[in-house]
């Protein structure tokens, strides 16, 4: 099994506490094997005789101290030694003791924050008051406790909240409460984690040659002239169809009429040349003279009688 010294992950913080109040100390302490933890005050070792009432605990690496009603005397310099075969560390603080109140105050306020996906988020604020006062963070009215995605770390007056990796579930509204026995603050604002977009596909480029195109272009001629010879072809058959047709109802007499200067031409003119002869020459005949009539008498009465 590994070995490994101790670690303080979250070191002590100073307090600052209302004579007559209760005031605690913690620390997170990481090794292995377990380390061994003990507490000091003005360098000296911590007893039940030098601090009556005091309140030790040491479970699952989380070192408490509380002294439930302090006073004047109580103030100085707290510590905590962690100790195993792997090493030591120390950590730190004050304890002030003050007949003075406040109420908490913000001297940084929680900024809103726009972040991509996956980025880390830190949310920090400084607050003070007398005595020291109790912060919480929330989102969209919920507590947040720290873990290995949230965490919540304090060093004096300021106070973070680390996400180790942002998600777009992760937006929203957040605030801190500060609290001590004079009064309350908050403090909020928003945060939005933007998620990946898609990036679109590149098209494509297809690179013709001019001899492709030359190629193309000739296929295309060929195509064109074919279809029009077809449709040449096809009109061709319908209109001598029609012809046809035209010349079974019109059959033309034995001998056809002469045409006159005044008459229209025929059909089988305009189908087989398209080509219309001229109309034949009329010729006039002289009409003979008459021969002048004698009278008879005899003969008048010739047809009279009849």
């Amino acid at each position: 099994m590994s070995t490994q010294a101790p670690t303080f992950t979250q070191p002590l913080q100073s307090v600052v506490a209302l004579e007559g109040s209760a005031a605690t100390f913690e620390a997170q302490v990481s090794g292995s094997p377990v380390p061994e933890v003990s507490w000091f005050r003005d360098g000296q070792v911590l007893s039940a005789a030098a601090l009556p009432g005091a309140q030790i605990s040491f479970s699952d690496g989380r070192a408490v101290l509380r002294i439930p009603a302090v006073t004047a005397a109580h103030s100085g310099r707290f510590s905590v030694r962690a100790t195993n075969g792997a090493g030591q560390a120390t950590s730190t603080a004050e304890l002030l003791v003050t007949a003075e109140t406040a109420p908490p105050n913000f001297l940084q306020r929680l900024q809103s924050l726009t972040v991509r996906q996956g980025s880390q988020v830190r949310l920090d604020v400084r607050v003070t008051g007398i005595p020291t006062p109790v912060v919480k963070f929330y989102r969209e009215g919920a507590e947040i406790q720290s873990s290995a995605d949230f965490r919540i770390i304090q060093e004096g007056d300021l106070y973070s909240l680390l996400i180790a990796e942002a998600f777009p579930e992760d937006s929203g509204t957040y605030s801190v409460n500060a609290t001590n026995s004079s009064g309350r603050a908050t403090s909020t604002a928003e945060l939005l984690v933007q998620g990946v977009e898609a990036v679109p596909a590149k098209k494509s480029k297809t690179i013709v040659s001019t001899s492709q195109m030359a190629t193309s272009q000739t296929r295309v001629e060929k195509r064109v002239e074919t279809s029009f010879q077809a449709a040449t072809m096809m009109e061709m058959h319908v209109e001598g169809s029609v012809m046809t047709q035209h010349l079974a109802h019109k059959t033309p007499p034995r001998v056809p009429p002469k045409p006159t200067s005044k008459s229209p031409p025929s059909l089988l003119s305009k189908v087989t040349g398209g080509r219309q002869q001229s109309p034949s020459p009329v010729r006039h005949v002289k009409a003979p003279t008459p021969t002048p009539v004698r009278y008879d008498a005899r003969h008048a009465w010739k047809l009279w009688t009849l």
